[in-house]
């Protein structure tokens, strides 16, 4: 169960989402991130977040592809003693995060397709390793002065870099029953593929004062399971996998100024299989097959327009993650995970519309899920931007957020310390641009 969790925290690791559950990305527009809030969406981006709203886009064909831009930096400070420091970087950098959506309107029936990363996206590099990976070393000079050797220093470099993407290809058939009720029936089809390249190398202690090679040394004083503990160590791994996630939605528009919605994405079964090349770790047999699902969703939405020119957007999505299978690593989720979102637009003129936007995602994990690989923190969004409609047919949208993480503190043990403090903490700002047009 622990390996599991380990893997399951990898990925979140490597996931740089600006607003997320445990493993899926929810900003899935320019839209959204000008407004945080999409559930009773009733433009294109509706392909993703409120298919059967489809339905209210006018007759035609409808083409719209947005990119985002997002900065992560996940911020480790972990006390146990021995470490010569205890701060930690991930850096995130996502150049090229693309959503693509088409939709064909005709009368009451829309039919819509939609791309784009539903989980990952971005590259991780952690330069100075990660506190769980440096810990063992620390603890050989107070090892080697116990058995007379004294030894006061360690040195040790660690890295590690991963990329994640989890691209999802939906297709939706959405119908008008009535003027105000719309179904919509789909699915999504999700390629996930994890690649992972990692080296401990350079392991180094100065017994009496001189700096040698750690390896070398265990080998010379007949310990050679302490020198293979201290040998250079590669990772080269990429893991592959698919799922299908069944969705059904269903959008209620009594008037003009108002639309409800509702969606249920099921439980994408997921499977990833080890294709290892280098793992020294013994973490990634080759072929070794584990469960990653990509939990189910409820989410709800409401659209009201308190003038014409005036709209407010509120959005709710829950996160079934106690009932994914992640192998056991579920148990340690306290209450599923879920997001509160509220948008606000304003039509200054027919060329410009711009928006604000809250929203909170809410985790409740056991301390036993969040350590230096694994864990998720609670947030604040807050987002901005506008829409210019450049001509009758085409629409640029810009949209920037940031978010506010709640800093999360625990005490932590080994067999050596007990209740040394860690704290977890991030930064992440993301930008976003989508062009939107109608034939």
């Amino acid at each position: 169960m622990k390996k599991t969790v380990c893997l399951l925290g990898i990925l979140a690791l490597l996931t740089a989402s600006a607003t997320a559950g445990i493993l899926t990305n929810n900003n899935q527009s320019a839209t959204f991130i000008r407004l945080l809030s999409r559930n009773a969406s009733l433009d294109v981006d509706a392909v993703y977040y409120n298919p059967a709203g489809l339905v209210k886009l006018s007759d035609g064909f409808h083409l719209s592809l947005h990119n985002q831009m997002i900065t992560q930096d996940k911020k480790i400070i972990n006390g146990f003693p021995l470490l010569n420091d205890p701060n930690y970087l991930g850096e995130v950098r996502v150049p090229f995060f693309p959503d693509l959506y088409a939709v064909y309107k005709k009368g009451n029936l829309a039919v819509s397709f939609g791309v784009g990363p539903n989980a990952g996206g971005g590259t991780a590099d952690f330069k100075q390793g990660l506190p769980s990976f440096e810990i063992p070393f620390s603890m050989f000079p107070p090892l080697l002065t116990n058995m007379g050797v004294p030894t006061s220093a360690y040195d040790v470099d660690i890295a590690f870099k991963g990329k994640s993407v989890f691209m999802g290809f939906q297709l939706n058939l959405s119908y008008a029953v009535s003027p105000s009720l719309a179904f919509g029936v789909g699915g999504r089809l999700i390629q996930a593929t994890n690649k992972y390249e990692g080296s401990i190398t350079d392991v180094r202690i100065n017994p009496g004062g001189n700096w040698v090679s750690a390896y070398d040394f265990f080998m010379s004083i007949g310990q050679p399971i302490y020198a293979a503990m201290v040998a250079d160590k590669e990772l080269n791994v990429k893991q592959t996998g698919s799922g299908f996630t069944p969705i059904l939605s269903l959008c209620f528009t009594p008037n003009e100024s108002l639309a409800f919605s509702l969606k249920y994405e099921f439980n994408t079964r997921l499977e990833l299989t080890n294709k290892t090349t280098v793992d020294d770790t013994g973490m990634f047999p080759d072929g070794e097959k584990f469960r990653n699902d990509i939990p189910a969703i409820l989410s709800a939405g409401l659209r009201y327009a308190i003038t014409p020119a005036f709209r407010s957007y509120l959005s709710f999505s829950y996160y079934f993650d106690k009932s994914a299978n992640w192998e056991g690593a579920e148990e340690f989720v306290n209450h599923n995970t879920y997001e509160l979102g509220l948008g606000l637009e304003y039509e200054l003129s027919r060329l410009v519309t711009i928006s604000g936007g809250y929203l909170r995602t809410q985790f409740d994990l056991s301390p036993y899920y969040q350590d230096d690989i694994n864990h998720e923190l609670t947030s604040d969004s807050v987002g901005a931007g506008l829409k210019l409609n450049l001509t009758n047919r085409l629409s640029l949208e810009l949209g920037g957020l940031y978010v506010f993480y709640k800093k999360y503190q625990k005490l932590d043990s080994n067999g050596m310390v007990s209740d040394f403090p860690v704290t977890f903490n991030r930064t992440t700002f993301d930008a976003a641009v989508g062009i939107n047009y109608r034939f």
